[in-house]
C-alpha cells in the first residue's frame, strides 16, 4: 500500500491550526461532494478528503499521525507499519496506544483506504503474527467508535471491522459521544468489547451538542432579494425561506431538525455569500452595471 500525506490532500502545511484544517476540509468536501460535483473523480477525491480530515481532526489522532509522518516517509512510496509503530513513535516522548487512539475508525463500509485501516482502524501486528510482542489483553478491550451522524439520527445498526472480523453494531438514536456500547465476548480472547462512542466528520453539517450547523451557499441576489432555497438535514431536503436583505452569517434556525433526544436539538443554517464567476460578455456587463448602482455604498456602511 501507498503511505499518505494527509496535509498535502487537504491542500494544508503540517503547521495547520485546526480552524484552517476545518475550513480546507469544508472547501474541499463542497467542491468534490458526488451530489453536486461533476469533476472526473470528484467521489474518490471526496473520499480521500474525508479521510484525511478523520485523522487530523482529533488532536490525539493527529499527534500520532505525525509521529510516523516524522520518520520520513513520502506520498505515493510503498509503505508497511514498522515493526514498532505500536509501541511509539520517532522523536521520543510518552509512546501511543494506536488502537486506543483510533479504535476502528475504518471499517467494512467506511470507505477508508488500506493504508487508513491497516494503521488506525485495527489492531497493530507485530512482523510474526497475531498478538506477537504485546501481552494478551486483560479485562475489556476498549476501542473508539466512530458512528456516522446519519446513524445517529435514525439509529439502526452500523457494521464495523475488527481485527478482520465483521461486527454489526446496533446504535442507539440520538446516542452521545463518550458514551459506551458493549459487545459480549467481541474483544480479544473473547474479553468484552467496549466502544466508545465518537460522531464521525460529515462533509455538510457540524455538531454543537444535540445542534446541528450547516452552512449554506447563497447568492448576493438571494440575499438581497430573499429566497426560498432547498437546505440539506440529517432526515431529508427541506425548503427553507431566505429573509430579504440577509447578510453573511445570519443564522436561520430549523427547529427540531437536529440530533434527537429528550429535548430534539435544531439545525441552525448560516448564510455564506457568494458571488459566481462572470463567464461571458453579459455576466460582466452586469456585474459593471451592479457596481455602479452601488458605487460609494460599501464605504458609507
Amino acid at each position: 500500500m501507498e503511505f499518505k500525506d494527509y496535509y498535502a490532500i487537504l491542500g494544508v502545511e503540517p503547521s495547520a491550526g485546526e480552524a484552517e484544517i476545518k475550513t480546507a476540509y469544508r472547501r474541499l468536501a463542497r467542491k468534490y461532494h458526488p451530489d453536486v460535483s461533476k469533476e472526473a473523480g470528484a467521489e474518490d477525491k471526496f473520499k480521500a478528503v474525508n479521510e484525511a480530515y478523520e485523522a487530523l481532526r482529533d488532536p490525539e489522532k493527529r499527534a500520532a499521525y505525525d509521529q510516523l509522518k516524522a520518520r520520513g516517509y513520502r506520498p505515493g512510496e510503498e509503505f508497511r507499519p514498522p515493526p514498532d509503530f505500536r509501541g511509539g513513535g520517532a522523536g521520543g516522548g510518552q509512546p501511543f496506544n494506536f488502537e486506543e487512539v483510533f479504535g476502528n475508525a475504518g471499517g467494512a463500509d467506511s470507505g477508508f483506504s488500506d493504508f487508513f485501516e491497516n494503521l488506525f482502524g485495527r489492531r497493530s501486528r507485530g512482523p510474526g503474527g497475531p498478538g506477537v510482542g504485546a501481552a494478551p489483553p486483560r479485562g475489556d478491550t476498549r476501542a473508539k467508535f466512530s458512528v456516522p451522524l446519519k446513524a445517529v439520527y435514525e439509529g439502526g445498526s452500523v457494521r464495523i471491522q475488527v481485527d478482520g472480523k465483521q461486527l454489526d453494531v446496533r446504535v442507539p438514536k440520538g446516542v452521545k459521544p463518550g458514551q459506551v456500547i458493549r459487545l459480549a465476548g467481541q474483544g480479544g480472547n473473547g474479553a468484552n468489547l467496549l466502544l466508545e462512542v465518537e460522531y464521525a466528520a460529515h462533509p455538510q453539517f457540524e455538531v454543537d451538542g444535540r445542534n446541528i450547523i450547516h452552512v449554506l451557499q447563497v447568492t448576493p441576489w438571494q440575499a438581497a432579494l430573499g429566497a426560498t432555497l432547498s437546505v440539506p438535514t440529517l432526515g431529508g431536503e427541506v425548503d427553507l425561506k431566505i429573509p430579504a436583505d440577509s447578510e453573511a452569517g445570519r443564522k436561520l434556525r430549523l427547529r427540531g431538525r437536529g440530533l434527537p433526544g429528550a429535548t430534539a436539538g435544531d439545525q441552525i443554517v448560516e448564510l455564506e455569500i457568494t458571488a459566481p464567476r462572470a463567464t461571458s460578455d453579459k455576466q460582466r456587463q452586469a456585474y459593471e452595471a451592479l457596481a455602479k448602482a452601488f458605487e460609494g455604498s460599501a464605504s458609507a456602511a
